[in-house]
């Protein structure tokens, strides 16, 4: 196996609440509230435990980032995270279409041909 099939997925939910506090060094009364606000969204096991990514600790990373670097309140970081989100999926969607734009243009040139 390849070192690549051996990491886990950004997105695959592998940390307990109580580990994924520890290694961000909050509460996990924090992590709820996160939650609780819509600031992150962990997996839930068949028994209802949340789990969290990797991509959900660095979201919550991120989220403490902004408010002890930049002074940011959760109010102001939901809005960050909003905006921030919806530049990804418009860069996503200006790559799909610029490839399609691509693409079509080599269809008319072989065609012109």
């Amino acid at each position: 196996m390849q070192q690549d099939e051996l990491m886990l997925d950004q997105n695959e939910p592998v940390f307990i609440i109580s580990v994924a506090a520890r290694m961000l060094g909050v509460q996990t009364q924090t992590l709820r509230y996160y939650e609780r606000l819509g600031l992150i969204e962990p997996a839930r096991t068949g028994g209802n435990q949340r789990v969290f990514s990797r991509a959900d600790i660095e979201r919550v990373r991120r989220i403490r980032g902004f408010m002890d670097n930049l002074g940011v309140n959760l109010a102001g970081v939901e809005v960050i995270l909003r905006l921030l989100d919806r530049l990804s999926i418009s860069e996503s969607e200006v790559e799909r279409l610029s490839d399609e734009n691509a693409r079509l243009r080599s269809l008319l040139e072989r065609n012109a041909r």
